[in-house]
């Protein structure tokens, strides 16, 4: 470590300083049980961080890191009323944008959502686009994930949020985005996790399973001693240290401390710096289209629940109606029965048994007919349904493409500057013709809605090896190799293997085709490709796949709608 690298201290002496660049950039893991100073020693790490200009992403599992908010300027987002903005899965993307791109430093606070799956997606997503971007920006960012153990188990499997944790771990160090885990209970965290760490600070611990993660990591001397630490004081290991392992007393953190346990002194809430209005206003437009797509989805189900329950009163009234058509057939016979050859009676029961039984058809026919229109009323509701929800998102990525146009006039306006170069009246013909462009958004959205129905004509080659040459078909059996997690041959096996036979497949047929023993590869290729839309199973038991033309047919009609709209932003 060279004089030139910036580092900052983590006591208030100045003797122990952590490299900033490694601590952006790498693997980092603070533990101790409760009240002994992990989130504070949390806390000043990124007050360190943010006091250098270094933006951070914050997992706040318990909601208590809105007090850095009272000394730097801190986007707080989450559930609750007291965030600066309630957001969802969909605000994943532009979270990951403001962080990254914007360097703004945000809190993620997942401790007011009711649905645990719902915050487990909006973290998950985040971490998904923070990943992403960063593989092309590389720009130095930390991300830290209170209470890890939640989604970095040492027992039982990984959720979506866990393998994405994972991944960052051991990939996101080389793309500049670096993760921290912080825990009161190391013995619940998986333990690759925390032996991979480049650093970590051990505060005190008393549970003999988290004494023997100490010891197993750390040395006997520091599993002994740990019980015995004082509030704050911790010992720190890491590669870049002089020492290996140090002992040092953490400092205080100096902004508000929202996760001390409160006591009987009145409390009194710190005055917090605010966020820029625009940055709130980007992310409550997100969160309107949201809803108002929310809103037209929830109607078109209640309509589709009020016209099933609508065909299930007509299905009981038919019932009731052939019920009482079989009574009317057995009470003519009886009326006949008894009424004999030579009754004079006989024929006017029979013309009225007849008349009877001519309007039980008629209502009959009736309610089969009303039946019909419900059915068809039905299957358009829920076409239509679809249709909006793959309009909505060609419209999003239209509205994507309207911002980009701006951020790219703005950029061509600076490089102007900088070069020196007057556009003049340039700019303000481009101007007008993006006013003029913003006028034809309505004609565009048509012209959006028309293609999409034209795109429901797509043809599928009926011969199979003709379809394994569609470039559409091929890209998603990429897509497919790329996903799984069994080797090339395999995936592509499986589908050579059907259409080889022309006919559907099962697993152990397929696993001698491809001359193995068992279908285990063959079981992950198939899933692969039923995700990916390519084949389908027609049978679970025993496990059954064919070529799923309908799902092919789904995957090139969206290719279709994605190059037209593709070509209509490039006109606009």
């Amino acid at each position: 470590m060279t004089d030139a690298t910036p580092t900052f201290p983590l006591d208030s002496a100045g003797e122990v300083s952590l490299p900033v660049v490694e601590v952006l950039t790498g693997r980092g893991f603070i533990t101790g049980k409760s009240g002994s100073g992990k989130s504070n020693t949390a806390s000043v790490v990124v007050e360190e961080l943010l006091a250098g200009d270094y933006p951070v992403l914050i997992v706040d599992t318990d909601g208590e890191y809105w007090g850095l908010k009272e000394e730097f300027e801190v986007l707080h987002v989450g559930a609750d009323s007291e965030c600066d903005l309630q957001v969802g899965p969909e605000h994943a993307e532009k979270i990951a944008s403001l962080a990254l791109e914007q360097n703004i430093p945000i809190i993620l606070d997942v401790s007011g959502y009711l649905d645990e799956s719902e915050a487990n997606a909006l973290v998950r997503e985040v971490a998904s686009n923070l990943f992403a971007m960063e593989k092309k920006l590389k720009r130095p960012f930390l991300m830290l994930v209170e209470e890890v153990h939640e989604y970095i188990p040492e027992k039982g499997g990984l959720g979506d949020v866990g393998k994405m944790l994972i991944k960052i771990g051991k990939r996101g160090r080389k793309h500049g985005l670096g993760l921290v885990g912080i825990s009161q209970r190391p013995a619940d965290v998986k333990k690759d996790f925390i032996t991979q760490c480049d650093w970590l600070v051990w505060h005190r611990l008393t549970w003999d399973n988290d004494t023997k993660v100490v010891r197993r990591v750390v040395g006997s001397d520091a599993a002994d001693a740990v019980e015995d630490l004082a509030d704050g004081e911790a010992f720190v290991q890491a590669d870049f240290l002089g020492e290996d392992l140090q002992r040092v007393q953490i400092r205080r953190k100096r902004t508000y401390d929202a996760g001390a346990t409160p006591d009987l002194g009145d409390f009194e809430r710190p005055e917090l710096k605010a966020v820029s209005a625009d940055l709130v206003d980007e992310l409550e437009a997100i969160s309107e289209r949201e809803a108002k797509r929310r809103d037209r989805v929830a109607q078109l189900e209640d309509q589709l629940e009020a016209r099933e329950s609508t065909i299930d009163d007509l299905r009981d009234e038919l019932q009731q109606a052939r019920d009482m058509s079989d009574m009317a057939d057995q009470f003519s016979q009886a009326l006949l029965a008894a009424a004999g050859d030579g009754d004079s009676g006989t024929v006017a029961i029979e013309e009225k048994v007849e008349e009877i039984r001519e309007e039980k058809n008629r209502r009959i026919a009736e309610l089969e007919q009303e039946a019909e229109r419900l059915r068809e009323d039905l299957r358009e509701t829920r076409s239509a349904k679809a249709d909006l929800e793959a309009r909505v998102a060609d419209l999003e990525e239209y509205e994507r493409a309207v911002e980009n146009m701006d951020e790219l006039r703005e950029a061509v306006g600076r490089m102007n500057d900088a070069l020196g170069i007057d556009t003049g009246d340039a700019d303000a013909k481009l101007r007008e013709r993006l006013e003029d462009r913003n006028e034809r958004v309505a004609d565009l959205e048509s012209e959006v809605e028309r293609l999409r129905e034209q795109s429901a004509g797509v043809t599928v080659p009926d011969d199979d090896r003709a379809l394994l040459e569609d470039p559409d078909v091929r890209a998603a059996i990429d897509a497919a190799i790329e996903a799984s997690n069994t080797s090339k041959r395999y995936v592509t096996g499986v589908v050579a293997a059907i259409v080889d036979a022309g006919e559907p497949l099962d697993y152990e047929t397929i696993a001698e085709y491809l001359g193995v023993s068992t279908t285990g590869h063959v079981s992950k290729a198939s899933s692969s490709l039923q995700a990916h839309g390519i084949v389908t199973k027609v049978s679970k038991r025993p496990a059954v796949i064919d070529l799923n033309r309908s799902g092919i047919a789904d995957i090139k009609a969206r290719n279709q709608r994605r190059e037209r709209a593709q070509k209509l932003m490039e006109e606009f």
